[in-house]
């Protein structure tokens, strides 16, 4: 599904120099790259502050808790997504409430959002589902109408921008009071182990999680709050401060791949191909999907079957996601009803995920469209 090797390739030098510098400098922990790393970030996102973690699902747990929510809060989130955002809410003895998402940007309903906000309600947790913005402006209305915290995933977004109404532009993650990513390898940003970061623009919020994510500490052997373990180690920093330049281009050459599959099966019936829900399409001059994954509707009952087919022609291929989190044996609950996710429950026997990474070239691109094509005639 991803080149990793092939992306090395071109970096191997200054990756490999980094690392060893490093390694030479015996500054594993909180060492120079991580503190460069965090003030890189910060001026890539123009965000206040980046607290580095050691993965993307602590990342999400950390910003909760230094939001302070308590036992039995209910926090609002999506169905359709990967079960740490979920997992981290069950974690913290929070109540997740799951909703349904949008046919065609795979993001959070607002609609649904609306109706599941309760006196109990304290968050709401958008994912930025394979690579756009759920719909922030709106979701951030409603959040202060009722006053609740937003929590954003940008696991799968991070250098995607979001285009308010008034032409402010914003990166994923930077919106709501905290945002959360992951630097898992296959991320558009990952490293070559686990990573993870938390941004927010409260400085006193910024403070608190700083602690938490080094046992509570500010000053060694003193713990002023309750924390955890999870700091992004210097190699891995040192890695995503060689990568953090290249994001860009890392996205362009995403959507240029996205393109190509677009026209591919622009006029295949069968095949929903993504949109942008800023753009409808994909167009060249906006940032607003990034494509961690490209991601298809096959509507003519046949998914599995091409799944298969692919697979049998050695092309990678993946259900993103094959299992709602309603339907999961850890999440069940009386209160869902199967209607309240109409579009989560026809999602999951039509998405399919084809390769997506920054190392194609047009004869890979041509020769996976055309083994799907020719299977669809």
């Amino acid at each position: 599904m991803v080149d990793l090797k092939g992306q090395y390739e071109k970096i191997k030098s200054e990756i490999d120099s980094s690392i060893i510098n490093v390694i030479e400098s015996t500054a594993y922990i909180n060492g120079p790259e991580v503190h460069g790393f965090q003030k890189d970030l910060e001026n890539y996102l123009d965000v206040k502050n980046v607290i580095p973690c050691a993965n993307g699902t602590d990342a999400l747990q950390i910003g909760m808790m230094g939001l302070g929510l308590e036992q039995g809060d209910e926090v609002i989130t999506v169905d359709f997504t990967f079960a740490a955002t979920v997992e981290v809410i069950a974690l913290l003895k929070l109540t997740p409430v799951l909703i349904d998402v949008e046919k065609d940007t795979f993001n959070m309903d607002l609609d649904a959002l609306k109706k599941a906000i309760t006196p109990k309600t304290k968050a709401i947790v958008p994912v930025h589902l394979f690579g756009q913005c759920a719909n922030m402006e709106e979701i951030l209305k409603i959040a202060k109408e009722h006053d609740l915290y937003v929590i954003e995933d940008t696991a799968q977004a991070i250098g995607a921008d979001y285009t308010f109404s008034d032409g402010t532009v914003k990166k994923a993650g930077t919106m709501g009071h905290v945002g959360t990513t992951s630097f898992f390898p296959s991320k558009n940003l990952g490293c070559y182990g686990d990573g993870g970061a938390i941004f927010t623009n409260d400085d006193d919020l910024a403070h608190t999680i700083r602690g938490m994510v080094n046992h509570g500490m500010y000053r060694r052997y003193y713990h002023d709050v309750v924390g955890v373990n999870s700091r992004l180690d210097s190699i891995q920093a040192a890695i995503l401060r060689i990568k953090l330049p290249l994001l860009d281009e890392y996205c362009e050459a995403r959507r240029h791949a996205a393109r190509f599959y677009n026209n591919a099966f622009e006029n295949i019936n069968s095949i929903i191909t993504p949109t942008s829900q800023k753009c409808g399409s994909i167009c060249d001059t906006c940032n607003c999907h990034v494509f961690h994954q490209y991601t298809l509707k096959i509507s003519n009952g046949r998914r599995d079957e091409l799944h298969q087919h692919l697979l049998d022609n050695n092309i990678p291929n993946a259900i993103y996601y094959p299992v709602p989190l309603h339907s999961q044996k850890a999440y069940e609950d009386e209160r869902y009803n199967e209607v309240d996710f109409a579009v989560t429950n026809e999602l999951i026997g039509t998405v399919l995920s084809l390769p997506m990474h920054t190392e194609f070239d047009e004869e890979q691109l041509a020769f996976i469209t055309k083994t799907i094509l020719d299977f669809l005639k």
